[in-house]
């Protein structure tokens, strides 16, 4: 069955960087687009950055600070994280989908268990 299991979410101060890892197993990665999103205590699940094979797309609360990438030989996609603010705490989620555009609007094939992700003022 299809998994993906993120990783790499901890306790930073603000301005600090963090890397998250989603690893992905039982699907055929490099056919999907793969996405990141979060979810703060109270609120709802937001998109945060997708990557298919040919686009890139990210939330503007995120653009310039987060970058996404994908390595498919290694079934993984990354979120790197610089310049965090208090508000960018969350559990951060990983998701897939056939269609890039299915991922920006979180209509998901399917989601990852989640990282948490604490940035101390």
């Amino acid at each position: 069955q299809v998994q993906l299991v993120e990783s790499g979410g901890g306790l930073v101060q603000a301005g600090g960087s963090l890397r998250l890892s989603c690893a992905a197993s039982g699907l055929s990665f490099g056919t999907y687009a793969m996405g990141w999103f979060r979810q703060a205590p109270g609120k709802e699940r937001e998109f945060v950055a997708a990557i298919s094979g040919i686009e890139i797309i990210y939330a503007d609360s995120v653009k310039g600070r987060f970058i996404i990438s994908r390595d498919n030989a290694k079934n993984t996609v990354y979120l790197q994280m610089n310049s965090l603010k208090s508000e960018d705490t969350a559990a951060y989620y990983c998701g897939s989908h056939l269609l890039v555009r299915n991922v920006v609007s979180g209509n998901v094939s399917y989601w990852g268990q989640g990282t948490q992700v604490t940035v101390s003022s």
